[in-house]
């Protein structure tokens, strides 16, 4: 199964290392720009995922996600700022290897847009 929908809406997202085009080490072992199969270049963006939670209840610990992006998502993304992504997905892999296997799941998005700012509380001036 690839590429399954995912909602983030529970949570807020924010930038902990901007966007940056994606790399991967070629046979040669030279780090190289990926693209996609139409030539465009792919990039990656670290986010800290941490659930919403009501007016006076624990939020339980966040978690640093790395989402790939498919497109360039522009200025305007730099550390700490909060977004959201643009139909995000989840695939699940596993990779075997004589060392062992690793699986998990990786998260891809079409791109990223600034969160709405939060409402102010209710009484607040």
């Amino acid at each position: 199964m690839r590429d399954i929908p995912v909602m983030l809406n529970g949570y807020k997202l924010t930038v902990v290392e901007a966007p940056v085009p994606k790399t991967r080490e070629n046979d040669r072992g030279v780090q190289e720009v990926v693209v996609d199969r139409s030539g465009v270049t792919v990039f990656v963006v670290s986010l800290f995922a941490k659930q919403r939670v009501e007016v006076g209840q624990r939020a339980p610990k966040g978690e640093e996600i790395k989402v790939t992006l498919a497109t360039d998502p522009g200025p305007g993304f730099d550390e700490d700022v909060r977004v959201e992504l643009v139909s995000a997905t989840i695939s699940p892999y596993e990779i075997v290897s004589d060392r062992g296997t690793i699986s998990g799941i990786s998260f891809k998005a079409l791109g990223l847009t600034l969160a709405a700012p939060a409402r102010a509380e209710k009484g607040a001036a």
